[in-house]
């Protein structure tokens, strides 16, 4: 389910992502009362640049499938919007959180 801006839905939570030898950023997206499903989240490369966008799932879970590096990964959601950071070196799931305030 889309809303319109052109970003998939997620509907298969992080742990069940299978890398196949990929590099994955992965996680949920919280707010106060446990997890935000609907959040636009945007994947940024080193240098701030635009690289993707999903939605979260209603669990408030995400996942991209990423070159090596350094990535940050932003939530926005009507409640609000927050960030974290990541290093994905090699191949395999990276976890992230991402807090919405």
């Amino acid at each position: 389910m889309s809303d319109g801006c052109g970003a998939p839905a997620q509907t298969a939570t992080a742990a069940d992502a299978d890398t196949n030898g990929q590099v994955v950023v992965a996680g949920r997206v919280t707010g106060g009362d446990g997890p935000l499903g609907g959040a636009f989240v945007r994947l940024l490369d080193s240098g701030g640049e635009f690289t993707g966008e999903v939605q979260a799932s209603p669990d408030g879970d995400f996942r991209f499938y990423a070159a090596p590096g350094t990535w940050t990964v932003r939530a926005l959601h009507r409640t609000g919007s927050g960030e974290t950071s990541v290093t994905a070196d090699a191949p395999g799931v990276h976890q992230v959180t991402i807090p919405v305030a």
